[in-house]
């Protein structure tokens, strides 16, 4: 840990460096910086927490429409339950081909 002893001497090559016009400015930067990464560092973990709770959450159960897809071979993933539908219809509308003893 920085005790005051440290911080003097610190505080005086900032002063040397910066000048002490500039001093107001440069906490000003750096407290909205620190601002910044704080809310980022927030944000970032939310986003994290919603990411393991839509992991563990068990899915949603599939409807008819998905499960009768499913059944016929139709790719079911990223689609919704319209263009699944669509696909069963032409699925339907197809000739079946016979074949012969």
């Amino acid at each position: 840990m920085i005790g005051p002893q440290e911080l003097i001497p610190i505080f005086a090559i900032i002063v040397l460096l910066f000048g002490a016009s500039k001093l107001p400015e440069l906490a000003r930067s750096m407290g909205s910086s620190v601002g910044e990464f704080k809310k980022a560092q927030k944000e970032s973990e939310l986003s994290l927490k919603e990411f393991e709770k839509s992991i563990t959450e068990p899915t949603a159960p599939k409807s008819k429409v998905q499960e009768t897809a499913q059944k016929l071979g139709i790719d079911i993933r990223g689609k919704t339950d319209e263009q699944l539908l669509d696909e069963i219809q032409k699925a339907a509308e197809k000739p079946k081909e016979v074949s012969e003893p």
